[in-house]
């Protein structure tokens, strides 16, 4: 055995079962959210907290190091190490809330939503939260010190945390808070700060968000001698939090939003004093915003609600009776451009929204990849300003680019920055060095710190120098081997740090892939740069979700299925050293459980398309090669449909025939647990003719794509009823014109390319023609919308994705009357591709205004074509359809169940034997 399957199975003979030495789990666990790239040895995921002391025990005794890891969400590279990378999502137990105290006991896995969540019916929260608060857990905040948007009003982790059960690096375990004088290792870190009063009095605490360093002015008389609290910020390299009690604060359900605009960002930063001074202790947040990243967020076509004149805003948040009269005086001493107080709920989320998603879309917002590395630093809030002028000038001598943002009101800045990283040359990081350097010289002018809520990690601790003076330095040391004198914890974080170089990921060479199947357009055409979209910010990887990605996530809570893990092990294959290449087994396995849904290409804020990525590494592994079963069979189901359909009443009959039926599915690969789809007796086109009586030039033409001709054409012959009951003369357009969606997820591009550019030179005329053409089936309108741009470079297809028509599209177009629908309830389960490629409100609008009453069901069913069909795949869709779909069915047991897709109504019909309809056939029902 290797000495990573030695190590592995020396911790499993500990009783620590779940270790992993694994390809694919090395891979996916060798980047966190930063710019490095560290493979460790083994990943633990505990599961009890016994585990983490035999982990502890056996660390020491093998003299191994350990690295803690929370959501993997870290800017600063504190969650990758050499050694063990441990887990700790699974400690997820919430063991007590007392609404009394206003307390909560949490172990370090519990991700900050949750504790929200069972916070809330008690009219509690926790104070924090960061942008990941859907996924980020309670230990990896005190790990940082993690504040987020609205710390301004509730205070940092550490203001919240009451006391703590810590495994320090040295093998003592101590519980501290009140009382810490009982444990030998914080009585000598009580006397080391007692030796050194002065110095700790004028160098630590000066300002909020002084986070850089370790945070000794906890154990000063003054602040009550808290051990517990200055470990918070110690990022993992000191002790290994086992337990923690947590104070909650009342929550504000009644919130207001006052956004105000100003001519630059640096403008909005000079406006923070007055408004501090304005409303003393009331801001709950003050948040800056640069305009270009909402031009973004418009130009991926997302909604952005109204905002005031400006190119940088302030959202300044406040709460309680007298809000009114605290947004005023904001609004008196501003000195904005333009002010708009936001009342409506729902577009203060989305504002809200597009702050979180502050770091992933700076990371793609210019020509090419921003990255983090100057990502938080901090100032006291009165030299925001011209702190920000230094550093745009710092950038634009460089020629660098980035868009400022963050916690304005806290004096901390964020920033996605272009550095000139080239894969396969480190001497491209000299650049980044110099910035750095230079603008830690800068800052500290200004009293500053490197970091103002991420940690120093990788990425600023060699630079601590530059902000901290040689006593301060020393005293750093002497913490580190007063609690972890073997060095076990988080080695070279902030005590004998590495180069800020080393391990870089974005200088690391990458392979050359195959010749590509499909042109990515959005990246350049290199499935390097695409992959690479993904930095670590973890939003598929939340613990409850309202969006689409990642279901397959959602079902297992296994990192290698969420979006992240895939895009990393995809990473490796590509620029490491670890996987083998797109044919090596740790991609395959990952990339199993992807069920093509497409939801991170609209709800990752980086834009990740695993769908795509998938469709292209099974091109590049199969060319040439014999492809499974499957492929040939459900990936080309479109194809058999056409032979089928002259002897369809056949083969459905035989198909009811136990042993037919079990050797069919045993064949093309299905579980033996699902149905075989019906083929229509008579299809979509061959009862259109029967019924045409039009001229040759119609009102509205039906496109009649594979799966709505040979499996649902009632979707189509209602959509037709509905616009002639208009008035409206409609065709289905007679030539043969699929989209290849079956071959695209599969991975057949060259014959998918093929039928593409035959499809949309077919279709083009009718577009051209200035007649409407609609389709039905959304994962096939999406494919005309958007795979057929990365299939083919013929104008045709863009002709193509811009006209064609969802139904709902169409009924707006032509403002047809609707039925009346009042006291109808909905439950709607749209298609994961029409979520995510084609979009939603329209059928909602429509519904609405017709007087439904709509439950719009979120995330995926589960099916999503072939994928939960497949033998082997049956387990992960029941449990997709679970987290969402069939708890809300049963919910409302007397709604019209709605679902577009044909996947989608498969997958009712088989585990809820539920019958749903297309939104063209609710309609003409109650015409």
């Amino acid at each position: 055995m290797s000495r990573i399957d030695d190590l592995a199975a020396e911790l499993r003979s500990r009783g620590i079962d779940d270790a992993d030495g694994s390809v694919l789990t090395r891979a996916m666990y060798a980047g966190d959210a930063s710019l490095y790239r560290v493979v460790p040895s083994v990943v633990v995921r505990p599961r009890r907290t016994e585990d983490l002391l035999a982990l502890h025990a056996a660390a020491r005794e093998l003299r191994v190091p350990i690295t803690l890891r929370g959501a993997g969400t870290s800017i600063a590279g504190n969650a990758v190490g050499s050694g063990i990378v441990v887990d700790i999502r699974r400690l997820q137990n919430i063991m007590a809330i007392d609404p009394e105290s206003r307390t909560a006991i949490v172990q370090p896995g519990v991700v900050h939503a949750d504790l929200q969540r069972a916070a809330a019916p008690y009219g509690l929260r926790f104070g924090p939260d960061p942008s990941t608060h859907t996924r980020c857990t309670i230990g990896g905040m005190i790990g940082n010190n993690a504040c987020g948007s609205r710390a301004l009003g509730y205070g940092r982790t550490v203001d919240n945390v009451e006391a703590m059960t810590v495994l320090f690096g040295n093998g003592e375990t101590a519980t501290l808070g009140s009382g810490t004088e009982n444990s030998p290792t914080a009585r000598q870190l009580l006397g080391l700060a007692a030796g050194n009063l002065a110095h700790v009095r004028t160098e630590f605490g000066r300002f909020g968000r002084q986070v850089s360093g370790y945070s000794l002015e906890h154990l000063l008389p003054e602040n009550g001698r808290r051990v517990d609290r200055f470990l918070v910020g110690s990022e993992g390299t000191l002790a290994m939090v086992l337990q923690a009690t947590v104070r909650l604060v009342p929550d504000a359900p009644r919130r207001s939003l006052l956004v105000l605009g100003y001519p630059t960002m640096a403008d909005a930063a000079d406006a923070v004093p007055a408004l501090l001074a304005a409303a003393p202790g009331r801001l709950i947040a003050c948040e800056g915003m640069d305009a270009r990243i909402v031009d973004l967020v418009r130009g991926k076509g997302k909604p952005v609600p109204e905002l005031p004149p400006g190119a940088g805003w302030l959202f300044a948040e406040v709460t309680g009776e007298d809000a009114p009269d605290i947004v005023q005086r904001l609004t008196d001493s501003s000195g904005a451009l333009g002010n708009r107080l936001v009342t409506d709920a729902g577009e203060a989320a989305a504002l809200w929204r597009i702050r979180e998603d502050g770091a992933g879309l700076a990371g793609v917002s210019l020509p090419t990849p921003a990255h983090s590395g100057w990502e938080d630093a901090a100032v006291p809030p009165e030299h925001l300003g011209a702190w920000l002028r230094d550093f745009e000038q710092i950038l634009g001598s460089y020629g660098f680019h980035g868009f400022p943002y963050g916690h304005f009101g806290d004096g901390c800045v964020h920033c996605r920055i272009d550095f000139p990283f080239r894969h396969g040359d480190p001497g491209s990081s000299a650049g980044f060095r110099e910035f750095m350097v230079e603008c830690a010289t800068t800052l500290k002018r200004y009293g500053g710190s490197l970091s103002g809520e991420h940690g120093d990690g990788r990425i600023r601790s060699e630079l601590l120098p530059l902000m901290y003076d040689e006593t301060s330095i020393d005293l750093f040391a002497r913490v580190k081997q007063l609690c972890d004198p073997d060095d076990l914890l988080n080695p070279g974080i902030i005590v004998s740090p590495g180069s800020i170089t080393d391990g870089l990921r974005a200088v690391r060479p990458r392979t050359s892939p195959k010749r590509s199947g499909l042109r990515l357009i959005h990246d350049g055409g290199d499935l390097g740069t695409a992959v690479h979209r993904c930095t670590g910010v973890g939003r598929c990887v939340a613990s409850k979700t309202t969006s689409v990605m990642c279901p397959s996530f959602l079902a297992t809570r296994d990192e290698k299925d969420s979006t992240r893990g895939r895009a990393r092990v995809l990473q490796e294959a590509l620029d490491g050293s670890l996987v083998g290449g797109l044919e090596h087994e740790a991609v395959g396995a990952a990339l199993d459980l992807c069920l093509s849904c497409k939801g991170c290409s609209s709800d990752c804020p980086a834009g990740v398309d695993m769908a795509t990525y998938k469709s292209e590494t099974l091109y590049q592994t199969y060319a040439g090669k014999v492809r499974p079963r499957s492929h040939y069979l459900l990936g080309r189901l479109p194809k058999w449909a056409r032979l089928v359909a002259p002897m369809a009443g056949t083969v459905n009959g035989s198909m009811r025939l136990g042993p037919v039926a079990k050797l069919a599915k045993s064949i093309a690969g299905i579980d033996q647990r699902r149905s075989i789809p019906k083929f229509a007796r008579k299809t979509l086109k061959r009862s259109a003719r029967s019924l045409a009586r039009l001229p040759e030039t119609p009102d509205v033409w039906l496109w009649a794509d594979s799966f709505t001709d040979h499996f649902f054409p009632r979707s189509g012959l209602a959509a037709i009823q509905f616009l002639e009951a208009h008035g409206l003369r409609v065709r289905v357009i007679p030539e043969n014109a699929c989209c290849g969606l079956t071959w695209i997820t599969t991975g057949q591009l060259d014959q998918a390319r093929r039928m593409m550019d035959r499809t949309v030179r077919r279709l083009a005329p009718y577009l051209a023609s200035g007649v409407p053409v609609v389709g039905l089936e959304p994962s096939c309108l999406a494919a005309l919308r958007s795979d057929a741009l990365e299939l083919t470079a013929a104008p045709e297809a863009n002709i193509v994705a811009n006209g064609i028509l969802t139904f709902a599209e169409l009924i707006a177009r032509l403002d047809l009357p609707l039925p009346d629908l009042s006291g109808v309830e909905v439950v709607a389960q749209p298609h994961c591709h029409q979520s995510a490629v084609l979009g939603w409100s329209a059928d909602q609008a429509l519904l609405e205004s017709a007087g439904a009453t709509v439950t719009k069901v979120a995330g995926c069913c589960g099916l999503a074509g072939n994928f939960g069909v497949e033998a082997g795949h049956y387990e992960t869709s029941v449990a997709i359809a679970e987290t969402h779909l069939l708890p809300t069915v049963r919910d409302h047991p007397n709604a019209v169940i709605l679902a577009d897709g044909m996947s989608c109504r498969v997958q009712l019909d088989d585990l809820a034997q539920v019958h749903a309809v297309h939104l063209a056939e609710l309609l003409t029902t109650r015409l």
